[in-house]
């Protein structure tokens, strides 16, 4: 019989709520929505789309690699913007974290995140 297993890592920001950053269930790991907050400071990182999507996927990478996954291995993301107008900046930092056969993904524009960020993502992924 299966049984999950919580993931938690300084190396990614703290939950903002009673989550786990990340949960592994078989041969997959579920990452929790993370935003720009570096784990260090518990703070939004400043320097507005580019900067939180790049610290977004930085913390996302550090719960697949303590889950004994990695970036590669994701299969399913979810990216929460507040401003659709972002959309392409974001691809193109997107595309620095992920390779040619990328994940399916899901893009959509929301009203508000928590602590103001302008980016959430959450993704799942095998080990």
């Amino acid at each position: 019989m299966s049984k999950k297993q919580v993931i938690s890592t300084n190396e990614s920001m703290k939950p903002t709520g009673p989550y786990s950053q990340g949960i592994v269930y078989d041969s997959l790991v579920f990452v929790a929505g993370q935003t720009g907050i570096h784990p260090s400071t518990g703070q939004l990182v400043e320097g507005g789309i580019e900067a939180e999507t790049r610290q977004t996927l930085t913390n996302v990478k550090a719960i697949l690699e303590s889950a004994g996954s990695s970036l590669d291995k994701v299969l399913k993301v979810n990216v929460y913007l507040k401003d659709i107008n972002d959309f392409d900046t974001v691809n193109n930092i997107y595309k620095e974290y992920f390779t040619e056969e990328y994940p399916i993904r899901t893009c959509l524009q929301v009203v508000a995140m928590p602590k103001g960020a302008c980016i959430e993502i959450e993704a799942i992924a095998h080990k």
